[in-house]
């Protein structure tokens, strides 16, 4: 009986661990945003100083923020200044991911 309860106690644990991600797992927004954008844009969308002497926004501010989805889209898609454009080497819901992930770097 008491070896019964150990072992189901014990099923329930792996099935936790396995079931429930850490929450410190990377979204594939998080990741494509790290590969792709943290390089100027910094990890924290403050901008890193080679980003900041390029003109990189601060994805932090009020005004990025403010910005339509379709305005960071096209940022994203087409390029801006001295960012490079990347419709041809990323897909549509990869586009649409950043943006919603740039979201999520809003001033607290």
């Amino acid at each position: 009986m008491f070896t019964n309860r150990v072992l189901t106690l014990a099923a329930a644990l792996a099935v936790m661990f396995v079931v429930v991600p850490p929450s410190f797992a990377q979204s594939p927004s998080e990741a494509l945003y790290k590969a792709k954008c943290a390089g100027c844009h910094a990890p924290d969308g403050s901008g890193s100083a080679v980003g900041k002497k390029l003109g990189a926004h601060n994805f932090q501010t009020a005004d990025v923020q403010k910005m339509s989805d379709t305005d960071l889209t096209d940022a994203i898609s087409n390029g801006k200044n001295k960012m490079p454009a990347y419709a041809k080497s990323l897909k549509t819901e990869d586009i649409k991911g950043l943006v919603a992930y740039i979201r999520t770097l809003a001033a607290k």
